[in-house]
């Protein structure tokens, strides 16, 4: 390797092994364009060279699955006729270099995935990660990415209806910011992503291509260092009235003869999407650079390596491209024809008449997987701490919620989203567990068709309780997410995950990654819940610290009867029990931390046998009307779901449970619901729970007056509001 090929080859993430592999595999050097080839498909980015051993253990079918893993977003089947696409994916690194930026792209890169198998997309979802919110380059990062996807999921006219923000220290220089997007297809426009007949065209539409986010996908493949200001030209800069174009404009083109496959231009531009279309359909390609439409001067390596944002690829039949294009005209978006199948299993970039790239197809596409020895993960095994009394219910959530920004309402992130727009939305954020959208279709304008149909979603994530243990923190995510969808009356159907880590090459993390995956795909097969699609990213740490193992689950739920579970169906005197374990470890929790200090403590082990049980009961109880509410105790834990519920429904309650110990309130164990039970179901509520095994304890009574009562002390919810709704970096009242 020469010295300035080496620099290059380093500088692009190749590692000399593979810089080697490649020439081995070439029988030649290969010149810089080649190698930006190789770097991004082999980037971790793109391949999950490190995660893929991993990944393989996950379930993938059901009777409902319709697309896996390996496209651009998964599908499950609704109904006869139609199915639900959906994905998750991460922007941790552009966003943690520019907030705004590097949110916004996220969110356009994940609605075209979903609008890539031919969906019409119904609703965005997010998952964030920042640290203290006190320090100000946290607070910094966090209003900058909810301003990033407000301002982008708004202008394409997709609403954002559910999520949630953590703020703890390990994601103060690494923060998480993930992005899912649900959308509803006709089972016979599926589409794939993948060319075929030799001859046949591929045509590029959308915005115009630009330097921004030139090896973005490398650089999402490494850590964060003190020199992350230089990577601002990674970051792809988006413009969503450009995805508002493409979302009209791809279910037009749906209808037209011709269609073979359709791609998303993500990480890596013209220099993955083409090759991945063509590995998948047995053929090879060959792209014409020059002809592709420019927003300034680029030289034939910037044409092929840009990740501008707005752009795809579709594969058409030869001679029936001018349909296409017409549609491409109409709607003024920049086109080209850029390309054709070949037969030959080659990859071939032309510029200007001059090859600049040739690659055997199998020699960049058959990535070397990277593996390291395993080692047990570590997992905290420390008791709690003695218990501590609780002597005034007022204070002890005051200071809860001075502590503990992450309990606090996210009314000032989701106020910004526009989660009515479409007319979808039946249960708005920050109202339960879950959301709720209506599915309708109708082609190009799906505002028309209604169908019986209701869409519970979620995405749930602790990275604190995973780091605790790792295992059984994989199995609780996937848990924890069901419990969400149970809690609103929807059977959940299927998984998209993100699995948020740091750098694979450290034991400790590669154990982790082990360990959490094989509690993933424990608790995905006793649930029955395929994972069809999802998304890894490594290498969140810097030279100063590590972000928690954060496995992050986006998961749907299907309401096929209407009967949506809604908090403010509690009404004075029902009583509020708590269904499941009666007691349980609490590590992890809240209440250890802002107390004692110290959360470090062993987790509540995961029992999947109970979880079966006891979700299956709640819905039995749902279906036959005899519980008002349900609502899973989490973050919080007892307490502060009760609190949840008063607020949802304004509804006061007085405390019957006589315990007065911060950990039966306070404590965050295992499977447990607080459902609401009108006065004439009570005795059957119970006779049933008791045949289920489930233990069950009354904790509270609805009452008239809002106001939580607990013996002779009274505080108002107007009070409980005032502490729960104030901003992430108000300080302590």
């Amino acid at each position: 390797m020469t010295p300035d090929l080496q620099d290059v080859a380093r500088s692009m993430g190749l590692t000399e092994a593979e810089y080697q592999e490649i020439l081995r595999r070439l029988g030649r050097t290969p010149n810089r364009v080649e190698l930006g080839v190789f770097a991004l498909n082999w980037s971790e980015h793109c391949s999950y060279k490190t995660s893929r051993r991993f990944l393989r253990r996950f379930p993938q079918k059901s009777d409902r699955t319709v697309l896996g893993p390996g496209e651009n977003a998964g599908v499950l089947r609704l109904n006869a006729r139609y199915g639900v696409a959906f994905k998750i994916e991460s922007h941790n690194h552009p966003s943690a270099v520019e907030p705004y930026h590097g949110a916004a792209t996220g969110v356009g890169g994940i609605l075209r995935d979903v609008l890539a198998v031919g969906a019409w997309p119904l609703a965005l979802l997010d998952s964030l990660r920042f640290g203290p919110p006190q320090e100000k380059r946290s607070a910094f990062l966090a209003k900058g990415v909810v301003a990033g996807i407000s301002g982008y999921g708004n202008a394409t006219g997709v609403p954002t209806v559910a999520g949630e923000i953590v703020y703890d220290a390990a994601y103060r220089e690494n923060p998480l910011v993930n992005a899912m997007c649900v959308g509803v297809v006709p089972l016979e426009r599926v589409q794939q992503a993948i060319l075929k007949g030799p001859g046949n065209l591929l045509l590029l539409f959308g915005n115009t291509t630009a330097r921004d986010g030139i090896h973005g996908a490398t650089f999402a493949s490494e850590n964060l260092d003190e020199d992350t200001a230089s990577r601002r030209p990674n970051v792809q800069i988006g413009d969503p009235f450009y995805e508002k174009l493409l979302i009209e404009v791809v279910q037009e083109i749906l209808e037209l003869p011709g269609l073979i496959g359709l791609q998303d231009l993500g990480a890596g531009g013209l220099s993955t999407a083409p090759l991945e279309m063509a590995e998948k359909g047995g053929v090879g390609v060959e792209l014409w650079l020059d002809r592709v439409p420019l927003r300034m001067e680029l030289t034939p390596e910037e044409v092929l390596l840009s990740e501008s944002q707005e752009r795809m690829v579709v594969c058409v039949e030869r001679g029936k491209e001018e349909a296409f294009l017409e549609v491409f005209r109409r709607w003024h978006l920049p086109h080209a024809v850029i390309g054709q199948v070949l037969e030959e299993p080659v990859f071939r970039a032309q510029w200007k008449g001059e090859i600049v790239a040739e690659i055997p197809l199998q020699a960049v596409m058959e990535v070397p997987e990277r593996r390291y020895p395993l080692v047990e993960a570590p997992r905290a095994t420390r008791d709690h701490p003695p218990d501590a009394p609780l002597t005034s219910l007022g204070e002890a959530l005051q200071r809860l919620l001075d502590h503990e920004p992450s309990l606090r309402s996210q009314r000032w992130a989701y106020e910004q989203y526009d989660h009515t727009v479409q007319g979808n939305t039946v249960v708005d954020p920050g109202e339960a567990d879950a959301a709720v959208v209506r599915v309708r279709w109708n082609g190009k304008h799906p505002a028309q068709e209604v169908l019986d149909l209701w869409l519970a979603l979620t995405v749930d994530g602790n990275g604190r309780k995973v780091a605790l243990d790792p295992y059984e923190g994989g199995k609780r995510v996937v848990a924890e997410a069901a419990r969400n969808l149970v809690s609103v009356g929807a059977d959940p159907i299927g998984i998209t995950n993100c699995l948020n880590f740091a750098s694979p090459e450290v034991p400790e993390v590669y154990a982790q990654l082990d360990a959490v995956t094989r509690g993933m795909a424990e608790a995905a097969e006793a649930l029955g819940l395929p994972i069809v699609s999802g998304n890894v990213s490594l290498y969140n740490e810097s030279p100063t610290s590590r972000i928690h193992p954060t496995p992050v689950i986006g998961m749907v739920g299907v309401i096929e009867d209407g009967r949506i579970v809604r908090p403010d169906a509690l009404e004075p005197g029902h009583e509020l029990l708590m269904v499941g374990r009666s007691e349980g470890a609490v590590g992890g929790s809240a209440y250890l931390r802002v107390w004692f200090g110290d959360d470090g403590y062993r987790v509540d082990p995961v029992d999947l046998a109970l979880e079966v049980r006891l979700l299956g009961a709640i819905r039995e109880l749902q279906r036959k009307s005899w519980i008002s509410v349900s609502h899973d105790v989490s973050e919080g834990g007892l307490l502060m779901a009760l609190v949840d519920l008063a607020l949802w429904s304004n509804t006061g309650m007085e405390l019957t449970a006589d315990a007065r110990t911060l950990c039966f309130w306070l404590g965050e164990w295992e499977h447990r619901f607080v459902v609401g039970v009108p006065p004439q179901h009570s005795q059957r509520v119970f006779r049933y729970l008791e045949d289920q095994d489930l233990a069950v304890r009354p904790v509270a009574r609805a009452v008239a007056y809002p106001s939580i009562v607990w013996g002779e002390e009274r505080v108002a919810l107007a009070q409980i509001l005032v502490w729960r709704d104030r901003e992430p970096w108000e300080e302590g009242i």
